[in-house]
């Protein structure tokens, strides 16, 4: 049009018609379309100017950050490995057949030199800090899961005879007193006790006496009393399955003797080491059977 007149303030275009001036903010204003900003209408996104400059594709989430250029790039920090978890199997005042296995395991490597007595006590104790120590293990004393499962893949599964050492010595001649009525016939001599009904051997195991200081009494005499949970009032000892014959002195089974053997002594009670056997005895016996002790 001959009475319009285009001239360039700054960047942007302005016309005058009329004396009208019409700027690049009323162009927008108005909603009149520019090359500039044209909307694509294919995809929705915004079109890019051709002035402007590329911009850049925004990080995701698995990808590694661009370092600063002014700071160093931060070397990745180790965390320390979790230790595996393990829970405690057994423990001092435990019992029963895991105890004997370990203890028989343990035996077999070196680790426990006694037989098996199927009680967690100091001995056994001493024997797993024994064996976790040349293992690397943690003292502890207890037997938790790592230190069985190290155990059993250096040991062999216990055959009958060691979780349970045989306990039959052989039966000395029986005194002519034990042969009417029911008795407990020990013998010092042979180092047994048989339990005989009218002169037949009913059963028999292996027995331990006092020693010189403390000895088991001579004679004859009756069980006037049965406690199978005793415990000693003067040593403080388990006393199970006691039958008491005279004082203070009774039969019953020792945890100790079924370690030790013949190495320890009582102090004057007759002290069985199968326990088995003695746990039958104790529920055949009756108040008032007769005892006898000879040489």
């Amino acid at each position: 049009m001959a009475g319009i007149r285009r001239t360039r303030i700054g960047s942007g275009p302005v016309r005058r018609a009329g004396g009208t001036a019409v700027t690049a903010v009323t162009v927008l204003a108005l909603g009149i379309t520019t090359a500039g900003c044209r909307a694509d209408a294919s995809s929705g996104s915004p079109a890019r100017h051709p002035s402007a400059p590329e911009a850049s594709a925004p990080a995701t989430d698995d990808a590694k950050p661009a370092a600063s250029p002014s700071q160093p790039e931060p070397s990745p920090s180790k965390s320390p490995e979790p230790r595996p978890q393990s829970t405690t199997l057994m423990a001092t005042g435990a019992e029963g057949k895991q105890v004997r296995e370990l203890q028989a395991r343990l035996r077999q490597i070196g680790h426990f030199d006694r037989s098996p007595t199927g009680y967690y006590g100091t001995l056994t104790v001493a024997a797993v800090q024994s064996f976790q120590g040349k293992r690397g293990l943690s003292r502890t004393g207890r037997t938790d899961s790592l230190t069985w499962q190290k155990l059993l893949a250096m040991t062999r599964k216990p055959t009958a005879a060691e979780l349970n050492p045989p306990t039959s010595r052989p039966l000395g001649s029986p005194d002519p007193r034990c042969m009417t009525g029911r008795v407990l016939c020990i013998s010092k001599n042979s180092r047994t006790l048989a339990w005989m009904i009218d002169g037949r051997v009913v059963s028999s195991m292996d027995v331990r006496f006092g020693s010189e200081y403390t000895p088991t009494r001579e004679g004859t005499f009756s069980i006037y009393w049965k406690s199978r949970h005793h415990v000693s009032t003067i040593y403080h000892t388990a006393m199970p399955y006691a039958m008491f014959f005279s004082g203070g002195q009774a039969v019953h089974y020792s945890s100790d003797f079924a370690a030790r053997g013949y190495s320890g002594a009582s102090h004057g009670c007759v002290n069985v080491r199968d326990e088995g056997k003695i746990a039958a005895l104790f529920d055949q016996v009756r108040t008032g059977d007769k005892v006898v002790v000879y040489w």
